[in-house]
C-alpha cells in the first residue's frame, strides 16, 4: 500500500496579479473581515512574504485592525477630555492648549496619520511661535492623548518620542521686597490693599482670596481658614470647589501687623453677613480678573515693578520671606498649602505652635524693615 502523502498546510490569504502587472495580497482577519494589503507588490513572492508576516502577527497576538487608527484626532481628543472627569480648571487649561496649539496642525488628521516626523515638525514650529513652557505643556497633552489611543489599540506605538520635550524649564519667578509690597498695596487703593498684603504675607493663591468670607476670619487668633477656592476660567466664569491641592484646606496664621488692616477691611469693604465675601468690587460684585488686572498693571507701573511681575508672584515673595524666618520645610508647606505624595508625610506633623511662630517671624521681619526704612527717612529729612 502506497504511503499516505503529508497533508499540505493550508495557505494563508490569497495573492492575485492585477492588470497593472503588480501583485495584491488579501486575507481574512481574526475578526472574520477581509483585508487588503495597503500596498501592491512587484512580485508574487513579495506579496506572499507580506502575508507570512501578517500571519505571524496574528499567531503572536500582535495583529491590529489596519483601519483602527482611522479615527479623527479632534473627535478622539474631545472625547478623551470628557472621559477623564477633569477638574474645571484643568479642563479649561487643556481646552486652550488643544485649541490654540494642537488642533491647528492635527485636528483634521486621523490618529494613524500622526507620525513621529509630523510631531517633530509640529514641535519645532511651535517653539518658533510661542514660549517653551507652553510648548512643553502642549506636547505632554498630545502625548497623553495618543498614549490612550495606544492603550485602546488604535495605534501600535505612540508617535511622541522626543526625549525631554515635555519637561518645563520655566524661568525663576521674581519676588518683591517688603517695601515694594506695601508700595503696591498703596497703589492699588484701600479696597484692594488687603488682597495684596494677604497675597504676599499669607502666601494665598488668587483663587483662595476670591473665596474668602467673613466666617473665614478669626480675629482673636489673627488667622484665616481656607476651605474653598474660586478660580476664574478663561470665559470669565468662576468655579467654586476645593483648593488646588489636598493640603489647600488649612488655617493660615497672619503676622500681627495685619490685624488692623483686616479689621479695617471688614468694617469698610467686606460684604455683610457671616457668608459675605471679603473682596468685592465697587458695585458689590465679586472681583473679576480683567478688572483687577487693569488696576494691577497700573499699580505695578506706578511702583516701577517689571512688566513680568504677576500678582501670583506675591505668593513667591511670601514663601521666600517665610523661608527666611528659618521655618522647617513641613511648616512652610502647611502655610502655602503645598502637596505631593512625598510631601504628605512631611507637612502632616506641623503644629499650630509652629505655624504661629512662623507668622511671628514674618511679623518681626516686616516690622524691623519698616522701622529701619522710616528711620532712614527721618535722617534724610534732618540732613
Amino acid at each position: 500500500m502506497a504511503a499516505r502523502k503529508p497533508q499540505r498546510r493550508r495557505e494563508f490569504g490569497t495573492v492575485r496579479k492585477l492588470p497593472s502587472g503588480r501583485w495584491q495580497a488579501r486575507y481574512i482577519g481574526p475578526d472574520g473581515q477581509r483585508y487588503t494589503a495597503p500596498e501592491t507588490f512587484e512580485t508574487k513572492s513579495e506579496a506572499q512574504e507580506w502575508l507570512n508576516l501578517t500571519r505571524a502577527d496574528i499567531e503572536r497576538d500582535h495583529w491590529r485592525d489596519p483601519d483602527a487608527g482611522a479615527v479623527n484626532f479632534e473627535e478622539y481628543a474631545r472625547r478623551w477630555m470628557v472621559e477623564r472627569g477633569l477638574a474645571p480648571t484643568t479642563l479649561d487649561r487643556y481646552d486652550g492648549l488643544l485649541r490654540l496649539h494642537i488642533l491647528p496642525t492635527f485636528g483634521g488628521k486621523d490618529l494613524d496619520a500622526i507620525t513621529p516626523p509630523a510631531v517633530r515638525t509640529w514641535r519645532a514650529d511651535r517653539l518658533k511661535a510661542t514660549g517653551a513652557t507652553t510648548v512643553a505643556k502642549s506636547y505632554r497633552l498630545l502625548k497623553a492623548i495618543l498614549q490612550t489611543a495606544v492603550d485602546d489599540e488604535l495605534l501600535r506605538t505612540n508617535p511622541c518620542r522626543i526625549k525631554g520635550a515635555g519637561k518645563e524649564e520655566a524661568d525663576e519667578r521674581p519676588t518683591a521686597t517688603i517695601a515694594q509690597v506695601f508700595d503696591l498695596a498703596d497703589a492699588m487703593g484701600p479696597r484692594w490693599r488687603l488682597m495684596v498684603l494677604l497675597g504676599a504675607f499669607a502666601s494665598l493663591r488668587p483663587e483662595e482670596l476670591a473665596e474668602l468670607r467673613r466666617h473665614s476670619v478669626d480675629l482673636d487668633e489673627c488667622s484665616l481658614r481656607i476651605t474653598l477656592a474660586s478660580p476664574e476660567l478663561t470665559n470669565g466664569k468662576r468655579v467654586t470647589g476645593d483648593p488646588k491641592t489636598r493640603a489647600g484646606k488649612r488655617t493660615v496664621y497672619l503676622p500681627d501687623f495685619l490685624l488692623p488692616e483686616l479689621r479695617r477691611h471688614l468694617r469698610w469693604f467686606a460684604e455683610k453677613g457671616p457668608d459675605g465675601l471679603l473682596f468685592v468690587g465697587e458695585k458689590g460684585a465679586p472681583f473679576r480678573r480683567s478688572t483687577f488686572g487693569r488696576k494691577w498693571r497700573k499699580a505695578r507701573a506706578k511702583v516701577g515693578m517689571p512688566d513680568n511681575f504677576r500678582f501670583y508672584d506675591l505668593r513667591h515673595t511670601g514663601n521666600t520671606l517665610a523661608a527666611d524666618t528659618g521655618a522647617k520645610l513641613k511648616d512652610l508647606m502647611v502655610r502655602a498649602g503645598q502637596s505631593s505624595e512625598r510631601a504628605q508625610l512631611i507637612y502632616q506633623h506641623s503644629t499650630v505652635r509652629h505655624q504661629r511662630k512662623l507668622a511671628q517671624g514674618i511679623d518681626a521681619e516686616v516690622r524691623q524693615e519698616r522701622h529701619e526704612s522710616a528711620a532712614d527717612g527721618r535722617r534724610g529729612a534732618e540732613a
